[in-house]
């Protein structure tokens, strides 16, 4: 990942192309390239860092030719380095992908074993030899593409060249966006609409599972397996702005919708269903360390916090090991005891927030094992952990997190199945139910989502409270939190997220007509007992707002209003419940007029103590 454009036509293309990454810039990046061919072969020039720093190297080793593609990368296996950066090259074959390739292990021991040397750390290379060894068997590039993606499983967005055949790029897509873009004797492609608009506005997006080919002077689309596609492509009406956001009205409302996408790409290649169970390369704890614990220590701040009170209840439940979680600035304030057998998990969006780094280091220098989970590649928490375990939320850009939360739930599943197995307190029974059933919450998450209308409208009389109540029992409680503090976020009104049980210690006395009262109570072991605590709320003459399974017959006898979401393992409900929560809170800051994507006085990584 991150950003993908290309262009053929009669026009020197490198300007443009760098044009079009400098519009996808908002996406996020950490290093960039172009490969152009310039009449003999395809040239290729890369940078680490921001876009200006490939611009210095484009005027110290300028590229000519209109032919070319282009990429911002977002690392997702390899480091940020320029060696890393895309786009890849195989002899004749220059290539820039999107996603991840699920089975890159094994392809590229395949492919060492027919003697392909690898000069990067990246999935993206393993595709540019398959592509290769197809071409040096004689097939033209489409039907070389075609046939390497028959071995590849998993997600990407591919635009490729063939300095064999420099008249066209092949494109193809699976579970990654890419768009064609239409001009009068020349073709765009991107991964997003922003990058291309200025120069064409008649635009084809392509569909799962698809590939087309693009030249000056004609476009053949057809499926994988060689079918043609008749679909003609249609005129964006957004502006520049607008299509950054992908029509959506700011980033945060298209993060909340990116995020089946986000928990599909951080489960890729993760989760084997057969065994039952995680795969080790991919969690960042080895099986001796699993067995040899005695206790966790997750560390972490703001939303990463709430993430981690879900990820302590998962760790005692599946993995039956005792655990611990603490605010970053709380545990550097003391002196922690933590040991050889302790796991210190430190969780962090951006890899940067300087107390979690702290807290990290007092507890490496007392010989804990160390676990960072993290966003972004290479960032300081992961670099000074040692051993790491990536979400793949993809850049987020509203200050708010959304995706980033509901991949790091995601990353809290795999660890506890993963020690959970090595130390046989979970089954391979179980495990595979659990297993089964997260790998199918991205369709459940668009089935919430498609409440956007319903949700929209319920915010509204919330946005004229001046306080509220969040409340939530076991894996709802760290819900509750997250909630009450998206409101306070980005409509700057007063929320609170309570363990339901402790409303009689305080709260309640709050409770009045004018107090609305959020209840996340979906149908699990603590259902009863909350459903008691709303009613204590309700006779106070709370506003209750509740997020209830669907199919529960009895929860309009409780709530003034109620907000339903799928039945799914009572384990998983947070991935269903916080979504209308985030979309809630959205909303009322909307009407509310704040500035949602960058509200008052918060930064996105926090660096200061």
């Amino acid at each position: 990942m991150c950003g993908i454009v290309g262009y053929v036509g009669p026009q020197s293309c490198a300007d443009i192309l760098v044009d079009g990454l400098r519009r996808l810039e908002y996406r996020g990046y950490d290093s960039a390239g172009l490969a152009v061919y310039d009449g003999k072969k395809v040239d290729v020039v890369r940078a680490v860092g921001k876009l200006q720093n490939l611009v210095k190297a484009l005027k110290e080793h300028p590229l000519e030719g209109s032919l070319g593609i282009g990429h911002t990368r977002w690392a997702t296996h390899g480091r940020p380095t320029e060696v890393n950066a895309h786009p890849h090259v195989a002899g004749n074959i220059a290539l820039v992908h999107n996603g991840i390739i699920e089975n890159h292990i094994e392809l590229k021991r395949q492919l060492g074993e027919e003697g392909v040397k690898f000069v990067s750390d990246t999935d993206t290379e393993i595709v540019a030899h398959l592509i290769h060894r197809e071409t040096q068997g004689g097939h033209d590039l489409v039907t070389a593409v075609r046939r390497a993606l028959g071995f590849v499983h998993g997600a990407y967005a591919v635009a490729v060249i063939d300095q064999k055949q420099p008249d066209r790029i092949v494109v193809a897509k699976n579970a990654s966006p890419l768009v064609v873009g239409f001009g009068e004797g020349e073709m765009f492609c991107a991964s997003d609409i922003p990058a291309i608009l200025p120069y064409t506005k008649l635009m084809l997006p392509l569909e799962e599972g698809e590939i087309a080919v693009l030249s000056a002077t004609g476009f053949e689309l057809t499926t994988l397996d060689g079918k043609p596609v008749d679909r003609k492509p249609r005129v964006i009406t957004w502006n520049a702005s607008q299509a950054e956001k992908g029509g959506y009205k700011h980033f945060m409302l298209k993060e909340i919708h990116e995020q089946p996408r986000a928990i599909e790409d951080t489960l890729r290649g993760r989760v084997d269903l057969a065994a039952g169970d995680v795969v080790e390369s991919e969690i960042g704890v080895d099986a001796a360390t699993a067995q040899l614990i005695s206790r966790v220590y997750f560390i972490a701040c703001g939303t990463s916090h709430h993430a981690t009170l879900y990820g302590r209840f998962l760790m005692e439940s599946i993995a039956r090991v005792p655990a611990t979680t603490e605010l970053a600035s709380e545990f550097i304030g003391r002196e922690p005891v933590v040991g050889p057998n302790d796991l210190v998990v430190a969780v962090s969006q951006s890899g940067e927030t300087l107390d979690t780094l702290a807290a990290l280091k007092v507890a490496k220098e007392q010989g804990a094992r160390v676990l960072a989970i993290a966003n972004v590649i290479d960032s300081a928490i992961p670099r000074a952990a040692g051993s790491a375990f990536y979400t793949h939320a993809g850049p987020e850009i509203g200050v708010a997190s959304t995706k980033c939360f509901t991949t790091q739930l995601a990353a809290m599943v795999l660890l506890a199945v993963f020690i959970g197995r090595r130390r046989g307190s979970v089954d391979k029974d179980r495990a595979g139910a659990i297993l089964q059933a997260l790998v199918e919450l991205p369709h459940h998450m668009r089935t919430v989502l498609a409440l956007d209308d319903i949700i929209r409208d319920l915010a509204r009389p919330l946005s004229t409270a001046k306080s509220s109540l969040f409340l939530g029992r076991g894996v709802s409680y760290p819900v509750a939190a997250e909630g009450a503090l998206k409101l306070k976020e980005i409509s700057y009104i007063h929320a609170e997220g309570y363990a339901a049980g402790e409303m009689k210690h305080g709260p309640i006395a709050l409770i009045d007509a004018e107090m609305p009262v959020i209840a996340i109570m979906p149908d699990d072991k603590s259902y009863d007992k909350i459903a008691s605590n709303v009613q204590e709320a309700k006779a106070r003459e709370g506003r209750v707002l509740a997020i209830a399974t669907k199919g529960n017959a009895d929860i309009g006898g409780i709530a003034h209003n109620t907000i339903y979401v799928p039945r799914v393992d009572a384990t998983l409900s947070p991935f269903m419940t916080t979504l209308p929560l985030q979309l809630l809170s959205y909303y009322v800051a909307d009407f509310k007029g704040t500035d949602v994507d960058q509200p008052r006085n918060l930064a996105k990584t926090v660096t200061v103590e």
